[in-house]
């Protein structure tokens, strides 16, 4: 009998040992087979994905662009009691544990009998650590398929968390989780939340903040404070509770912290940040297109060409102006406003997202003509109700803003501002045979007018008459070389500004003007750096020669008119007297109004107008919804940069006094008061003189 028990004892051992020998094998072998279990040796090498980091041209942050919102930070900037809210609160023994806490491992299955059902899970650090790090590997519990599934990914993740306690340090896989961790709304990582959800950094955060993030990883919508605060405070008071009991916090320490109230930083706007949200999408999609996924992925520091207090310049007066057109403080407005449309939104019976907004729109950018950087850029007025970019995106007619490029032309090809054009009624046939009859806005003929004249005044047909003149298809090579890339037929209506355009580039083209005869491709970005400071980019501005110095001197001269005495002078009647230059724009059926101008140091542009083209009011003109807008903008400028300096003459201009009524050199016989001096190239400038009796 007692040689039978012996007998029984061994097979039973044996069975065991073989038993464990099964289990082993499955363990090391069909568990991980193939690359179910990831390389614990992956973590030598690994780094967080970090988001790139954009920063305004004085080296103020902006936004953060990428798929996570995370900052990575060191173990030792955080603080010890944001160290002990996660760790008692997630995985309390995990200074004492090797990866698997078998302790908790009994508690759970003890709790989900009871439970009759999956209640409670047993997760240590390291291993949600593997499973955020490995998610198509270790895909997290409603990701699996069944049951059997979710048991198969806790013995992957207990198995990956052995060996990555094997071979890191506590302090190592605290730090990796702790940079890791999603806390919703975007962020991921300590430092992120604290920033997204405090606005400062972990390293200063109270007690009741730290306890705060640590409420969140357990179920961050659940817990999410923006959205439901109650349920996040209760949450935090257990984690400052669980603290108090594990000795991390005393008595009244844990009291003081449990009343502290929930103080929450501004959320950011449509997860690209409050800052400028059109111009951070734009660099978003430039970084994308230069550098692919390393954009949301390597950190990267952006510098970019923005001004700050430019772009809130720009954004203060382009909805100033707008809530002016929509109150009738230029006639009346018939359409609904802005505000009228927010309370239609806060009730839910608005219409209209995306790039059909229905109410009054927007755009506004500034240039630095010298280098291209753009300096402000607003895409519309709503960027969380319609992120469609109007500066980037939209094609839009400029109306008579595309004058300039018809008149350079002309200077160019030998025609002085006295070159006298008609300013009468036209009839244009067209391919089918019908007539285009064109007017000037205020249904009025001039007679004869002289180039400068009929500029600054922005006569229609004169600018018809003169595209002809010159031939469309050299017009059409001038909008090229002044950076147009749309496509403009070669018709006389493109005289008008009927071909579409970017508006970005339309306002890019008058940095020609303000170089005095140089184009500057317009850029956002300066440079772009590793984190490590490696540099990537840099901007390097391709300057092309479009017009001679002094042909762009005398566009210039023949510009400032318009301020002066022309369609823009409202932009003088508000106040703006430095030097400038510009033009208005207005299209057919008063669906588009627009202002560019510029100084020797900025150039900037407004457009007004609905998303799908209609009037905007009776009547509506450039010159007064527009400029207004523009004057606004570069008085606040000039009120904190020093004043521009006006465009020196250059040596080869040739001024003269010119009787305007022949445009010949006035002498002493047609002297009078409407005698002007004029400028022009040598060779251009009359040859006879006036001989009439005034």
């Amino acid at each position: 009998m007692k040689r039978k028990l012996l007998i029984l004892a061994a097979a039973c051992v044996g069975l065991g040992v073989l038993g464990t020998g099964l289990f082993a094998a499955y363990w090391t072998w069909f568990l991980c087979a193939g690359d179910a279990c990831p390389s614990v040796e992956q973590f030598d090498e690994y780094t967080p994905a970090q988001p790139a980091r954009l920063y305004a041209a004085d080296g103020r942050f902006i936004a953060e662009v990428g798929l996570e919102r995370r900052s990575v930070v060191r173990l030792e900037q955080v603080p010890q009691h944001v160290r002990d809210a996660f760790v008692i609160t997630e995985d309390k023994r995990f200074f004492r544990h090797h990866g698997v806490d078998y302790i908790r491992v009994l508690g759970s299955i003890k709790a989900n009998i009871l439970a009759g059902g999956l209640s409670e899970g047993f997760s240590t650090l390291t291993m949600q650590l593997a499973r955020n790090i490995f998610p198509e590997q270790l895909p997290s519990r409603s990701k699996a398929r069944n049951a059997l599934q979710n048991i198969l990914r806790k013995f992957r993740e207990a198995k990956v968390a052995i060996a990555l306690e094997r071979r890191y340090s506590k302090e190592r896989i605290l730090e990796l989780y702790l940079n890791q961790i999603p806390f919703g709304s975007g962020a991921y990582g300590v430092e992120s939340a604290a920033q997204r959800y405090f606005g400062r950094p972990i390293n200063e955060l109270t007690v009741a903040e730290g306890a705060m993030l640590a409420a969140l990883p357990k179920a961050p919508s659940r817990y999410n404070p923006r959205r439901f605060p109650d349920r996040a405070i209760q949450r935090r008071n257990t984690v400052l509770e669980l603290m108090r009991r594990e000795g991390a916090l005393s008595d009244a320490d844990a009291s003081v912290a449990k009343a502290y109230p929930l103080r929450l930083n501004r959320p950011t706007r449509g997860g690209t940040g409050e800052i400028a949200p059109y111009f951070v999408e734009w660099v978003r999609a430039e970084l994308v297109e230069r550098f692919g996924k390393r954009a949301y992925e390597q950190g990267l520091r952006v510098m970019t060409s923005l001004d700050l207090d430019m772009q809130g310049a720009a954004e203060r007066a382009m909805e100033r102006q707008l809530r002016a057109v929509e109150a009738g403080t230029y006639g009346p407005y018939p359409h609904e406003s802005y505000e009228a449309y927010l309370a239609k939104a806060a009730s839910g019976t608005a219409d209209g997202t995306g790039a059909t907004s229905p109410y009054l729109q927007g755009s506004f950018v500034a240039i630095d003509p010298r280098t291209g950087a753009v300096r402000a850029l607003v895409g519309g007025r709503d960027f969380d109700d319609s992120k469609f970019d109007r500066a980037t995106r939209a094609l839009r007619q400029p109306g008579s803003t595309f004058k300039p490029i018809v008149y350079a032309t002309a200077i160019q090809t030998g025609r002085p501002p006295s070159y006298f054009l008609d300013d009468d009624p036209i009839e244009v046939p067209q391919l089918d045979g019908s007539l285009w009859s064109p007017q000037n806005y205020d249904g009025k003929f001039l007679g004869r007018v002289t180039m400068r004249q009929a500029l600054y005044q922005s006569r229609n047909l004169p600018a018809i008459r003169l595209t002809m003149e010159l031939g469309e298809g050299g017009v059409v090579e001038m909008a090229k070389h002044f950076g147009l890339t749309t496509r403009v037929p070669p018709f006389p209506s493109i005289a008008l500004g009927s071909a579409e355009v970017y508006p970005l580039e339309m306002v890019a083209s008058y940095a020609t003007f303000a170089n005095l005869g140089w184009r500057v491709p317009p850029t956002p970005i300066l440079r772009v750096e590793t984190l490590d400071g490696r540099l990537l980019y840099s901007a390097q501005p391709e300057r092309v020669q479009v017009l001679g110095r002094e042909e762009a001197w005398i566009m210039v001269d023949m510009m400032k008119d318009v301020l002066t005495r022309g369609s823009g002078t409202r932009v003088r009647s508000s106040g703006f007297t430095l030097p400038a230059a510009g033009k208005t724009g207005t299209t057919n059926e008063y669906t588009d109004v627009w202002f560019i101008g510029y100084t020797t140091d900025l150039v900037a542009g407004v457009w007004m107008g609905f998303d799908q083209p209609k009037r905007i009011k009776d009547n509506a003109q450039g010159g007064q919804l527009a400029a207004p807008a523009w004057a606004a903008f570069m008085r606040e400028v000039y009120e904190r940069k020093p004043a521009p300096p006006d465009w020196p003459r250059p040596f080869g201009i040739v001024s003269m006094a010119i009787d305007p009524v022949t445009g010949l050199r006035a002498g002493p016989a047609c002297m009078s008061d409407s005698v002007r001096v004029e400028y022009f190239l040598p060779g251009t400038e009359p040859q006879g003189e006036c001989t009439r009796t005034p």
